[in-house]
């Protein structure tokens, strides 16, 4: 499989050599992007549609954790690739798939991108396990998968989404909550059209369930269940237009 994927490295000659060691020896990435600085590396973050993102620590305008924050759901990869040793506890914190130090030894590389591939291949597998379905009969259900299967949800029934890192927890109206191996991000592409709006990085709310909503600079929400949600100013008006 394809790996699209940026450098965001500040030494320009550092990021030559990792772009020309990934062109002659990890045919499977493609990169679509360099970056020099945490603003540049965000800007084509958002903009992209990544797989992977090599990553140095330190650099202008904030380290990779800085920028790591800022992102904040993802759906890609990160390696580490760092002269420094010393990170290798918060690069796991963070949830990096690989560590590597400069200089880079070509056949750690390939591991790290085979381990990738190996991790992105898993999820496509279980893809389309995740969906609203397509066919107008079962409008307004989704589907989540389990060992055994695959279980139906009534979108309705769903309160609002949490998400857990690379997790997404689904608490229901029932007082039950189920854990899915997809970001949060998946789930407000699936659910968006069904009346969930995004309120905040870590939550996804049925706007059908809001019961009040308290003022503030995001404010919050209050759900029928009693749950208070706190609202990101950048949110605001985006959940404030379903009540218009």
């Amino acid at each position: 499989m394809t790996l699209n994927a940026i450098l965001v490295e500040d030494e320009e000659q550092s990021r030559a050599i990792l772009k020309n060691y990934l062109t002659k020896y990890c045919p499977k990435v493609n990169i679509l992007g360099e970056a020099a600085n945490v603003n540049e590396a965000l800007e084509l973050i958002r903009t992209l549609d990544l797989d992977l993102v090599f990553l140095d620590v330190e650099m202008p305008y904030g380290n990779a954790f800085d920028l790591l924050d800022k992102v904040g759901d993802r759906d890609f990869e990160t390696v580490f690739v760092t002269a420094y040793n010393n990170y290798a506890m918060d690069a796991l914190n963070a949830h990096a798939s690989y560590y590597l130090m400069k200089p880079i030894d070509i056949d750690e590389l390939i591991k790290a991108v085979d381990y990738v591939s190996e991790i992105k291949s898993k999820e496509d597998a279980l893809q389309d396990q995740v969906l609203i379905p397509k066919t107008n009969t079962v409008a307004g259900k989704i589907t989540i998968p389990q060992q055994d299967g695959f279980e139906v949800l009534n979108t309705k029934d769903i309160l609002y989404c949490k998400a857990d890192d690379n997790y997404t927890e689904i608490y229901l109206n029932n007082n039950k909550k189920k854990v899915v191996s997809k970001t949060l991000k998946y789930f407000e592409d699936a659910l968006t059209p069904s009346g969930f709006a995004r309120v905040h990085k870590s939550y996804l709310v049925n706007v059908g369930e809001v019961v009040k909503y308290i003022k503030g600079k995001g404010g919050s929400v209050v759900l029928s269940n009693g749950k208070e949600i706190m609202v990101s100013a950048s949110k605001k008006s985006d959940l404030l237009s379903y009540f218009k």
